[in-house]
């Protein structure tokens, strides 16, 4: 199996390599701190599994999971976080990752994660695997629309940029676009999600798990 890590920290990354390197059937053939990277990354090293932080700079985890899969989609995500809560399953089950597995669980628990999703079986950490898997994916399946599949992939990047405190010429020469262009996109975003000011876009980052407190 070919393992592919994104995690703004170097400490995990680090951390998983290690625990990774004494089993025969797997090998780690790329890693990335900074979620635009991931899609180039993937490109590159061609991942059969690709293990996901939820927050990573510049393009979270989740919005992360739902372009790559797109363009891959040979690719099994699983995501790596510290939020056991289940909005963060069920967005990441929703937009296509086949595990969830949380920042404390062991070496162990990894390697099953990862030899259970590349058998194509979905896996959920304890605690949350003792909550029914089934009845997180029929939650899943029920679940309608969200306000950010209104968004452009360019227009979900700007919204997490702008929430992480970007300034528009900042994202314009990461984006490689012009800041009025930067502004014409934010302002389809404010349309689109219905806010009104800077504070309501924090708080709809927030609430979607976009950016975090930490």
């Amino acid at each position: 199996m070919r393992i592919a890590i994104a995690d703004d920290h170097k400490l995990i990354r680090d951390g998983v390599r290690s625990l990774l390197a004494t089993e025969r059937d797997i090998e780690v053939v790329g890693e990335t701190s900074d979620g635009p990277q991931v899609e180039e990354m993937v490109s590159k090293c061609g991942p059969d599994i690709l293990l996901l932080d939820v927050m990573m700079p510049g393009l979270n985890g989740l919005e992360v999971t739902r372009q790559i899969i797109k363009k891959h989609q040979g690719l099994r995500v699983i995501i790596l976080s510290m939020y056991a809560n289940e909005s963060f399953v069920l967005q990441a089950l929703k937009l296509g990752a086949m595990g969830y597995v949380l920042k404390n669980a062991g070496s162990i628990e990894l390697k099953k994660a990862i030899r259970s999703v590349s058998a194509g079986k979905r896996y959920l950490s304890p605690p949350l695997s003792d909550l029914s898997l089934e009845a997180y994916v029929e939650k899943v399946r029920s679940t309608g629309m969200d306000e950010m599949q209104a968004l452009t992939d360019r227009e979900r990047t700007i919204l997490q940029m702008t929430a992480e405190g970007l300034s528009s010429n900042q994202i314009a020469e990461k984006l490689i676009i012009s800041p009025r262009t930067v502004e014409t996109h934010r302002a389809n975003v404010m349309r689109k999600l219905h806010l009104q000011s800077h504070t309501d876009l924090i708080r709809f980052a927030l609430r979607h798990g976009i950016i975090s407190l930490d």
